[in-house]
């Protein structure tokens, strides 16, 4: 929640699954994280706008241009995507996995089981911050 667009660059050119019959029409350095959930992938765009409505595959930049996009895309990568984990982020929440289980679903691949136990380390502490601000429980399995 703090920035629209991935910010290490470098990385743009490694979100093209070109495994994909629809390919990345948009260009191979297209598909980046943008958002509040930082959808990347062409994969990821093409469901995302599938199920929006919106051609994201053939212009992915509508989800750092248009807040609405953005927004939309963040609630349903939220509300309807496993990612690497076993459960939406949404059913980690409600149904009592914990927050460890929201990171696993949206960063697992690249932050659990020790692959980068500070920026978990740093999630965890921003919660937690967040829940003391709101006055709630924080609840149990905040790691992934």
């Amino acid at each position: 929640l703090v920035h629209i667009v991935e910010q290490n660059t470098a990385n743009y050119p490694h979100y093209c699954d070109t495994g994909k019959p629809y390919g990345c029409p948009a260009g191979q350095a297209a598909y980046y994280g943008r958002g509040p959930i930082q959808l990347s992938w062409n994969f990821n765009y093409k469901a995302a706008g599938d199920a929006l409505g919106i051609d994201l595959l053939n212009n992915p930049y509508r989800v750092e241009r248009e807040p609405a996009v953005a927004w939309m895309t963040g609630l349903w990568y939220w509300n309807t995507q496993n990612g690497p984990g076993t459960m939406t982020p949404h059913n980690a929440m409600v149904d009592g996995a914990g927050f460890g289980q929201t990171i696993r679903s949206i960063n697992g691949y690249l932050e659990c089981d020790g692959k980068n136990p500070a920026q978990v380390q740093s999630r965890v502490t921003k919660y937690q911050q967040f829940t003391q601000i709101l006055g709630v429980p924080a609840g149990n399995n905040l790691s992934c």
